[in-house]
């Protein structure tokens, strides 16, 4: 018989970790302030709580629901000689705690969670200059910012339930190694979130020529900040053995 590994060589964590794209579809009276749907990356990482199949973990995330980008000349004295690149972006960034419910172990893992935290809701433009796709600059001086300002934002408490399922496509035999299973996730959010006010998608011009946005100059709307979230994505579980 094979001896078996000493204590010390088997890694002690016992969670996972999990990276998926998200679809944000806004919901209620989001969806009417909010044109189409948005997107972009979550991730999350929990532990078990010993050796029930409950996990308490950290949900973390971005959405993005609006881009614009335009390119202006530097200054009025530069003229068109020298451009750059005016790129405002509407975001929201979730927070929330997880409180979920699945196995520990098997190839096909379903879940339920629910999740109690915060959104953050703001719309930022940055400046950068113009010269990608220039061969005679080097790689450092390619796309630098020049100057950013975050134009709006607002706070928003937000909470709900998700379900969905990981699905188990490899697993690490070796006791001693930290990695012991990766699998395919699919799975589906709904986040309630109170209201709070965001600016929509669009220009955001100076009308009035004082050199400032004033609060009449934006497009300023409030709703409940309320998404459905379907996802795709890895999950990676750390140190368990089926």
């Amino acid at each position: 018989m094979a001896p078996s590994p000493a204590a010390d060589s088997v890694p002690a964590v016992s969670g996972q970790v999990n990276l998926r794209g998200t679809v944000g579809i806004p919901r209620g009276g989001l969806r009417n302030n909010i044109s189409g749907v948005g997107g972009r990356l979550h991730g999350y990482i929990g532990g078990w709580i010993g050796r029930r199949p409950l996990l308490v973990g950290l949900d973390l995330g971005i959405l993005n629901y609006g881009r614009t980008t335009d390119q202006v000349p530097f200054s009025r004295t530069v003229g068109p000689r020298v451009p750059v690149e005016v790129s405002t972006n509407n975001n929201v960034v979730e927070t929330h705690l997880s409180l979920r419910l699945q196995p520990r172990t098997g190839r096909f893992r379903p879940y339920v969670e629910g999740l109690a935290g915060f959104k953050y809701l703001f719309t930022r433009t940055t400046v950068g200059d113009d010269d990608f796709g220039n061969d005679e600059l080097g790689d450092d001086e390619l796309g630098d910012d020049i100057a950013e300002s975050t134009n709006y934002d607002d706070f928003a408490l937000s909470g709900g339930a998700g379900a969905g399922i990981d699905v188990r496509v490899y697993q690490q035999r070796e006791p001693g190694k930290t990695l012991r299973a990766v699998g395919v996730h699919l799975g589906v959010q709904y986040l309630l979130g109170q209201e709070a006010e965001y600016l929509a998608e669009g220009d955001l011009t100076d009308e009035n020529g004082n050199g400032r946005l004033d609060r009449s100059e934006l497009d300023v709307r409030r709703s409940r900040t309320t998404f459905l979230q379907p996802h795709f994505g890895m999950t990676f579980r750390l140190a368990d053995t089926d």
